[in-house]
């Protein structure tokens, strides 16, 4: 992280962090490398243990004690390089319920886990790259003007606001990625720092996380063929097919099924589920999830496409079956990106929904605790038709009042609400 403390700007999850901490004793932030975790927390800290540093580790072992003794909120930064730090948490926050006194922060879970799970003592906050509203909002170039809060109201809110962001800004947030601390001062400088990330996961992150590889190439392969199928539901042989095209005898399940599992575990991986509605009976929907990183700027690097190459319509990469272009898969996880972080601000999840035989699909679920939900498509488009809102008008016939509010998420200048009561949102102008 190269962001200094002085010049930090305050994140969606900060309002989060501190509605837990104000009542709770410990929370663990948790979410892939670069994301800013550490720069957040040492906003709150009194004290700061970075595990990280071999001789902060080294004194941590013999003594893990020292983690309780500050009378302030204690910041554990990087903890599962130590996992018993977990249980001592745990066992400190038995004795003593104050709140504020912990944050974890982790990049990866522990090859070796804690011997109690924490449950109802550490609570788990996920923390994502950021968002188009942490990196565009400024008074002079972009305010949000619809917020996701209200449209899961119900209350069917007024839709307006213009924007000055098209295309070329969207593929640009699309290939820098939302990671705080990367260059973006050159695309050259940008591309070098997404390869080194990239290229860190494969020769070091696997390793800290406990999972040697044998064989890096066959690794990278698999997460290229994995980026391909951004935001879409490609079984694992699909993927793996993809992965080792040409090879006579494929690798089993058994084989692969690590690099998706340590790839989850250092949360880079971030796989949208399909929605199972517990409130509506809709028949023969689909259950698994559609594939995403945990940012679009990870597949642009492991694709190696440039956004000129993008906004001509070119593909990279294995080939993969796919409804439309690249680019527009990579805008619905940029999409998906946002809606997470936005939706989580509300205490919301956010699904996919997919009929078997994809007669009926629509790309995002954003449901509340009580099963309601928004539902929300994406287009790579400046226009919005007829056409475009079918799976949502049936998605209300089908679910009625249980479906709180219905969007289309586009690249066009304007948000309006349509005359059968769909919101057209532009990207830019969509909030927490």
């Amino acid at each position: 992280m190269t962001q200094n403390l002085n010049d930090y700007s305050t994140r969606i999850v900060d309002t989060e962090l501190g509605e837990l901490l104000a009542d709770l004793s410990a929370v663990s932030l948790d979410g892939p490398r670069g994301v800013g975790k550490t720069t957040t927390a040492l906003q709150r800290a009194n004290t700061v243990f970075k595990l990280d540093d071999p001789g902060v580790l080294e004194a941590l072992a013999a003594d893990p004690q020292r983690l309780t003794t500050s009378q302030g909120l204690t910041v554990i930064d990087e903890w599962q390089r130590y996992p018993p730090s977990w249980d001592v948490v745990r066992r400190a926050v038995d004795a003593d319920r104050r709140p504020g006194r912990f944050i974890l922060t982790g990049s990866a879970s522990p090859s070796t886990r804690p011997t109690h799970s924490g449950a109802g003592r550490i609570i788990s906050v996920r923390m994502r790259p950021m968002s188009l509203v942490e990196r565009w909002w400024n008074p002079v170039f972009q305010t949000p003007t619809v917020s996701l809060s209200s449209l899961l109201t119900g209350s069917l809110p007024r839709i307006g606001g213009n924007t000055e962001a098209g295309l070329v800004d969207y593929v640009e947030a699309i290939t820098t990625g939302g990671f705080p601390g990367m260059p973006h001062a050159s695309r050259r400088g940008t591309r070098a720092a997404l390869n080194g990330y990239v290229s860190r996961i494969i020769d070091t992150d696997f390793a800290d996380a406990g999972r040697s590889i044998r064989n890096p190439g066959a690794l990278k392969r698999w997460m290229t063929a994995y980026a391909a199928a951004s935001s879409t539901t490609a079984s694992y042989e699909v993927i793996r097919d993809a992965a080792t095209s040409g090879q006579g005898d494929k690798p089993s399940r058994q084989s692969t099924a690590p690099f998706n599992d340590t790839l989850e575990r250092l949360w880079v991986l971030d796989p949208v589920p399909a929605w199972l509605p517990t409130r509506n009976r809709l028949a023969k929907l689909t259950s698994g999830p559609k594939h995403q990183l945990a940012d679009p700027a990870l597949a642009v690097a492991l694709l190696g496409i440039s956004a000129d190459a993008l906004v001509d319509g070119q593909t990279a990469g294995p080939p993969m079956a796919r409804d439309g272009s690249l680019l527009g898969h990579l805008f619905e996880s940029l999409m998906a990106l946002n809606l997470r972080v936005y939706a989580q601000a509300s205490e919301a999840s956010v699904s996919h929904f997919r009929k078997q035989g994809n007669t009926r699909e629509i790309d995002f679920i954003v449901a509340r605790p009580d099963d309601r939900i928004v539902a929300i498509e994406t287009k790579l488009s400046r226009t919005v038709s007829n056409k475009d809102v079918r799976h949502l008008k049936w998605l209300r016939g089908e679910i009625g009042d249980d479906l709180l509010d219905a969007a289309i998420i586009t690249t066009g200048p304007s948000a309006y609400r349509r005359n059968d009561g769909i919101a057209v949102i532009p990207a830019a102008l969509l909030g927490p």
